[in-house]
């Protein structure tokens, strides 16, 4: 069984990246920009970089 993403994890939904924002209910909310929206489908969401990568990138500096 696929893993779903985690909080701050980067993905593509739908051919659009976006970030792991939250998770409420099983509910993952995704970010890019200003704009929130909730996954349509969370295990087909496609993990680009997780947390640990982008912090290892040096995302949150």
């Amino acid at each position: 069984m696929k893993e779903l993403p985690e909080v701050g994890d980067e993905v593509e939904d739908d051919g659009r990246r976006a970030i792991v924002t939250d998770i409420r209910q099983g509910v993952h909310l995704l970010r890019r920009g200003s704009r929130v929206w909730p996954a349509s489908d969370p295990v087909g969401l496609r993990v680009i970089r997780t947390r640990a990568q982008r912090i290892a990138d040096g995302d949150f500096q």
